[in-house]
């Protein structure tokens, strides 16, 4: 049995023998239990689909009325008076209240349970007709019982029938683009449509929403760089270095088992922004130190960055003891989220604190401007004094 936290991420969680579901739209039953038939028939040659098969539907006998439109026109009958009668044997009709101590009771005329039990009975069943005769049930309708699905599922106001297959052998992904390929070349019947779902489909959504997030996030933090350094220049060569710090992660993510969760993405993000952070202490220390009348050169970059590795190492350590009993305990029931980031993370802080203490202090020397920068925190100080 799955978690409620497992049954949610299944759609961004990668499975073996993922299943790929093709949904056909249309609104006759008959019709669509064709098309779907169709369907499997196109997808049964796809390459690393196996189990392809039409879901199935659990029928139960029910009893099926069908008016004899010209024998009810003979006698006066419309085709609602059949339906009404029939119904009212079976189903009952409410035709009024009795209000006893202060109660409202329904009144309903229906069949006597003895006779409801037959369906001789209601085709022998006698409908007033209006030019005051009677006649038979079975005279002016087909009586009988009929096969009929059980559940009708609907998408909207359409029906729906599923077309199941499960991956195996090969990648999920080119196997989706077969069958998304085979549907474009098939022409359905006016109304009538087939539509990807399953969990490939479903993960391919989220991941795109999780990747536009990721994307606006890494483009402000490049604006961010930007603000604080009041330099293009200087924001794009450590915004370089600061993505490089998340060679770590893919690492990570390469030894764990290759693929990338929904907590993988999280644990970048959070990566980036805390060498985000540590970048800009950095500078931001470079610049104070100038400040102090220190010669802009190498002797400023080590005695900075000597100063800010005890912080940075620190910061590092206190992160990984964290997480680190989450990957002890592994990919259990609620950590299916937070195992993947745990493992991003541990691996992307030790490329971030290498980038962080070597990387970006050579950055800083060959390409930081000594006297704007001078300048910005002298105006900085000013505007704030």
């Amino acid at each position: 049995m799955d978690t409620y936290i497992r049954g949610k991420m299944k759609p961004v969680m990668a499975a073996p023998g993922e299943q790929v579901v093709v949904r056909v739209h249309g609104p006759e039953p008959d019709v669509l239990r064709r098309e779907a038939d169709r369907v499997v028939q196109l997808l049964s040659g796809i390459e690393g689909l196996s189990n392809l098969r039409v879901e199935g539907q659990v029928d139960a006998p029910q009893i099926e009325l069908r008016v004899n439109l010209a024998a009810a026109g003979r006698v006066g009958l419309k085709p609602g008076d059949v339906r009404r009668a029939a119904a009212t044997f079976f189903a009952g009709l409410e035709v009024g209240y009795l209000f006893e101590k202060q109660q409202v009771v329904e009144v309903v005329v229906f069949g006597a349970p003895e006779l409801r039990r037959s369906l001789t009975n209601l085709q022998e069943l006698l409908i007033d007709t209006p030019n005051g005769g009677h006649v038979r049930l079975a005279d002016v309708a087909d009586v009988r019982i009929a096969p009929a699905p059980q559940v009708i599922e609907r998408e909207g106001v359409s029906r729906t029938i599923d077309i199941r297959a499960d991956v195996v052998g090969r990648d999920v992904g080119f196997v989706i683009r077969d069958v998304q390929k085979r549907l474009q070349t098939m022409e359905f019947p006016l109304e009538y449509h087939a539509t990807m779902l399953g969990h490939h489909a479903e993960r391919q959504a989220v991941y795109w929403r999780t990747l536009i997030a990721a994307l606006a996030a890494v483009i402000g933090a490049y604006f961010l760089l930007q603000a604080c350094f009041q330099s293009w220049r200087l924001a794009s060569v450590f915004f370089g270095a600061l993505l490089a710090a998340l060679a770590g992660c893919l690492l990570a993510i390469v030894l764990s088992d290759g693929v990338i969760y929904l907590g993988s993405i999280a644990g970048i993000l959070a990566v980036l922004g805390l060498a985000l952070r540590h970048g800009i202490l950095l500078v931001r220390h470079y610049q104070h130190l100038e400040l102090k009348d220190e010669a802009f050169g190498p002797g400023l970059v080590l005695l900075g960055a000597r100063e800010r590795f005890g912080p940075v190492v620190r910061s590092a350590a206190a992160i990984a003891v964290t997480v680190l009993p989450v990957i002890v305990v592994g990919d259990i029931a609620g950590l299916e989220i937070v195992h993947p980031m745990a493992v991003v993370v541990l691996g992307g802080l030790v490329t971030s604190a290498i980038v962080n203490l070597f990387v970006l202090p050579a950055l800083y020397l060959r390409f930081a401007s000594p006297q704007a920068h001078t300048r910005s925190l002298w105006s900085e100080q000013y505007a704030t004094s």
